[in-house]
């Protein structure tokens, strides 16, 4: 059978949560930059969809692509490592230091290949500057106004508004990491990696990598937001509540109700005695 069980399932996290702590630096970055541009590809693409239809529906069918193809090839999103890296910290299998470091680590470069992406679709998107936003351009720039400034003119309920979304995003995202584990084909976590992706994009939560590309990207097209802004009024809660929802909704409480248990001594047994003829 292809399914996997749950309490596989939990075994197969803590063990991953371990590799991924065990990985160099350069893997974390590396790995971190590539899934930052992808997720930012298909966040534009899914912008794309919804430009060209009028549908945001059609941006949320389209934008699970990104995380299926980084699922696929094994590469990494501070969101998901959010749930999975703390698991061996709490078997008390790894440092406090070593699970910040290696949060630091994927969150540079997925910021990093997120910007790069950015980049270069302003570049494309304004012909190098020369012509104003327009079309999925000018939508990048509305979205990110949306996300920053637009809490900040609601002042601590918009903090609390993101925080909630975060955590709401980061407990689907999570959970579609998690359910691609439960089967061993490529068909099998396409589909199960899809569905909890579809759902928090199309409800408008609020996830950090994906705003590491949409805003920044907005700025470099004229988007009316300072940097203060970006990180202050998104960024950071954000990040905060991405950790809060993964790690409790899906790492923490998976782990604990199927925490695989420890295998029990076998009873001491007496010897058979042989009765006396």
């Amino acid at each position: 059978m292809d399914y996997v069980k749950p309490v596989d399932v939990a075994s197969a996290m803590i063990e991953t949560g371990r590799r991924k702590l065990g990985m160099s630096a350069a893997d974390c970055l590396i790995r971190g930059a590539l899934a930052g541009g992808i997720l930012a590809a298909a966040t534009s693409l899914a912008i794309t969809g919804t430009v060209q239809t009028g549908q945001p529906l059609v941006g949320a069918l389209i934008f699970p692509v990104g995380l299926i193809l980084i699922v696929l090839l094994g590469l990494d999103l501070v969101t998901g490592s959010f749930a999975l890296l703390p698991l061996p910290w709490l078997e008390k299998d790894a440092s406090s230091s070593t699970l910040l470091t290696k949060w630091a680590f994927v969150f540079i470069g997925n910021l990093i290949g997120s910007v790069v992406y950015g980049g270069l679709l302003a570049i494309v998107l304004t012909n190098f500057g020369t012509a104003a936003p327009a079309g999925v351009a000018a939508k990048i720039v509305a979205i990110a106004e949306a996300k920053t400034i637009g809490y900040a003119a609601i002042g601590h309920a918009g903090l609390i508004t993101v925080f909630v979304k975060a955590m709401l995003c980061n407990w689907m995202v999570c959970l579609a990491i998690v359910a691609a584990m439960t089967t061993n084909s490529t068909i099998g976590k396409i589909a199960c990696a899809y569905m909890p992706i579809f759902i928090f994009f199309a409800q408008g939560f609020e996830h950090s990598v994906v705003n590491m590309f949409i805003i920044p990207t907005g700025m470099m097209m004229g988007a009316k937001i300072t940097v203060a802004e970006w990180w202050l009024w998104n960024q950071i809660p954000v990040t905060i509540g991405n950790l809060v929802g993964g790690f409790i909704f899906t790492g923490l409480a998976i782990y604990i109700t199927h925490k695989p248990s420890k295998s029990a001594p076998a009873p001491l047994t007496m010897p058979t005695q042989v009765p006396a003829e």
